[in-house]
């Protein structure tokens, strides 16, 4: 099976090794100094699952080069969906399948008109990982999931030959008939943790106990079920609580992408995170008062550190 992975930092670097080393066929697309290390000492996955190494790696800079895929795990910053997606139109044959991992909740509905309905499903990635140095991805915890499936739901034979490879790489993996209800489900905990593991510079191990803090969570939470209830998506009577729940138990160390991003001083993915909360809390009439707060205090930080 042949894969490209577009963006090889914590997500498309870790889920991307595990397959290789399953016996995909994966090639990187990656840039600068990160696909430097690549190239010259290979990939290092290290963390709560151990470490993976890749040595030789097959990476480039140019997607063009590789040819049409089976499968695209499609991993790049939310302000550069449209930029990559046209990017990798020379990936795209007949059956090839786009899984977009990003954060938010719109990524698969602005590839469309970029590569074709055909084309594109949706997926979930839940862990948490970050370029620790170029050429090495730093993996916080053992947590390590993908769910996928297409947009129009049921299951289908392409999505069923990639569950056999996740789980032949050794990840939780779910290939879903819901998958719309599973990406609100990761946006309700991501817009919340980003948000005040980003606000505060803070790991969750210290928020979650603090009595002044926790039940903010709770109330964010509920705020992104109601927007998504309120557009017509199915989510369980116990969503929020899930939320809260994968939050008390998560690793203490655990801070939300967007947060180590903050913290570097580099772009935030904030606009399509809780400013999409609030977005659509407003286009809804769906009161969103602790993600408004929080997208507030974070805005100035949006293009990176202020000067």
């Amino acid at each position: 099976m042949r894969i490209a992975v577009i963006g090889a930092g914590g997500v498309g670097g870790a889920f991307g090794a595990a397959l290789a080393k399953a016996g995909a066929d994966v090639t990187f697309v990656a840039r600068g100094a990160h696909l430097k290390a690549m190239r010259e000492n290979g990939l290092r996955i290290e963390g709560g699952r151990g470490e993976t190494v890749l040595n030789p790696v097959q990476a480039t800079d140019d997607p063009a080069t590789i040819g049409p895929v089976d499968f695209v795990l499609f991993c790049v910053k939310l302000w550069d969906v449209e930029s990559a997606g046209a990017a990798i139109k020379p990936l795209i044959g007949p059956t090839t399948a786009v899984i977009p991992l990003q954060n938010g909740i719109d990524a698969s509905e602005r590839l469309i008109p970029i590569l074709g309905a055909q084309a594109v499903m949706g997926g979930v990635a839940q862990i948490s990982a970050t370029i620790a140095e170029p050429g090495v991805i730093r993996q916080t915890g053992a947590f390590m999931r993908l769910v996928f499936g297409e947009l129009e739901g049921g299951k289908s034979a392409r999505g069923e030959a990639f569950l056999a490879l996740c789980k032949q790489a050794g990840f939780d993996a779910t290939h879903s008939d819901q998958i719309m209800t599973e990406l609100w489900m990761k946006f309700i905990l991501l817009a919340t943790n980003s948000a005040f593991t980003a606000a505060t510079r803070t790991p969750l191990g210290q928020l979650r106990d603090d009595p002044d803090i926790a039940p903010l969570f709770a109330r964010a939470a509920a705020e992104v079920a109601a927007v998504g209830r309120a557009r017509g998506v199915k989510l369980p009577d116990d969503a929020v609580e899930k939320t809260v729940g994968f939050t008390r138990n998560a690793p203490p160390a655990m801070m939300a992408s967007m947060a180590h991003d903050l913290i570097r001083g580099s772009r935030i993915e904030l606009p399509w995170l809780s400013g999409k909360v609030v977005a659509l809390g407003r286009e809804l009439g769906v009161p969103t008062l602790v993600h408004e707060v929080l997208y507030a205090v974070l805005k100035p930080f949006v293009n990176g550190r202020p000067a």
